[in-house]
């Protein structure tokens, strides 16, 4: 009888046993969340504690003001130096400039060596107070940045068309920029400027008036001062080509009168482009006919402000210009 042989079943692997557990694993996460519980805590501790002594703050702040009585504000931008200081018998002091410069309104200049000696366009040595002196009611200085360039151009021919009021009330007229004499000769030459142009490459003169552009350089902010016959800073003002005028004849108007107490004739233009001084001598002639004179229309503020643009375009183009043929070899 045949024997029949059975193959024996294969052994069973034995079960892959479990993982075992991290140690810690509870702990290390009980520690995180603590540690963040932590920090929560400690940020809201530090909102409370913050807000508490900004409180206490706002209470010694109120405190003091309550204890201590009002004074009046100084000017923005200008140091006590610059004020004019009583003496013990009731005089003030003149005030003079300071590392800024910026003085104010009313402020009483000493005028002894006041922004150094700038040059006139002909090449002539001059002070302030030369020219305070040698004025009959006090001088006008119109800062600009760059001689020849649009905004200058159209500030400087605005002064020029306007010299006849100014100088009427026995005001000096000048112009001052940081370029050199024979950058203001032509600029003078070629618009037939009536008034002196300052050179003022040192940017002292600039700098004691307040007119100098913040930073290393020397280049000036567009603007203009009045300082009378007794040296007090009479007008301050920085903007734009029309405002520079046009503040100028306002404060002379508010004057009324003349040095001779004639009225002064003020009319401040209304544009950029004031009438010509032919059609102004057609305008007062009473045989003119009205159509015989070219209509001048007064342009809107949006386009005012796209020419002062404009001309702000043009001074930089013109600064990149002359800083590219200085950098030539």
């Amino acid at each position: 009888m045949p024997v029949e042989l059975r193959k024996r079943p294969p052994p069973k692997e034995p079960a892959a046993p479990p993982p075992p557990a991290k140690r810690g694993g509870s702990s290390s996460s009980s520690s995180t969340v603590k540690k963040l519980a932590g920090k929560a805590k400690a940020a809201v501790t530090g909102i409370g504690s913050s807000k508490s002594t900004k409180k206490k703050a706002g209470q010694d702040a109120a405190n003091t003001s309550a204890a201590i009585p009002e004074t009046v504000p100084a000017t923005a931008g200008v140091s006590d130096e610059t004020k004019a200081e009583p003496t013990a018998n009731g005089s003030a002091v003149p005030a003079k400039a300071t590392a800024s410069g910026k003085l104010s309104v009313g402020d009483k200049i000493d005028l002894e060596d006041f922004g150094g000696t700038v040059q006139t366009h002909d090449g002539t040595s001059v002070t302030v107070k030369d020219l305070v002196d040698k004025s009959g009611a006090g001088i006008v200085i119109f800062t600009y940045p760059r001689a020849s360039t649009p905004g200058c151009t159209n500030q400087a021919c605005l002064f020029r068309d306007n010299y006849a009021p100014i100088t009427g009330a026995s005001f000096a007229v000048y112009g001052l920029s940081t370029d050199s004499p024979k950058a203001n000769t032509t600029f003078a030459t070629k618009q037939k400027l009536p008034y002196p142009l300052l050179c003022d490459p040192n940017a002292t003169l600039t700098s004691a008036i307040g007119m100098k552009k913040p930073g290393p350089g020397k280049s000036t902010t567009r603007g203009v001062v009045v300082i009378d016959k007794q040296g007090t800073l009479r007008l301050w003002e920085q903007a734009g080509p029309a405002k520079t005028l046009e503040v100028v004849l306002e404060y002379i108007k508010s004057r009324g009168t003349t040095e001779t107490e004639a009225p002064a004739a003020v009319a401040a233009p209304s544009a950029d482009e004031p009438v010509a001084s032919e059609e102004a001598a057609k305008l007062a002639d009473p045989d003119t006919k009205m159509d015989e004179v070219p209509l001048v229309r007064t342009p809107s503020k949006a386009e005012q402000e796209a020419a002062e643009t404009a001309a702000e375009v043009g001074e930089t183009a013109a600064k990149i210009d002359a800083a590219e043929e200085e950098a030539k070899p």
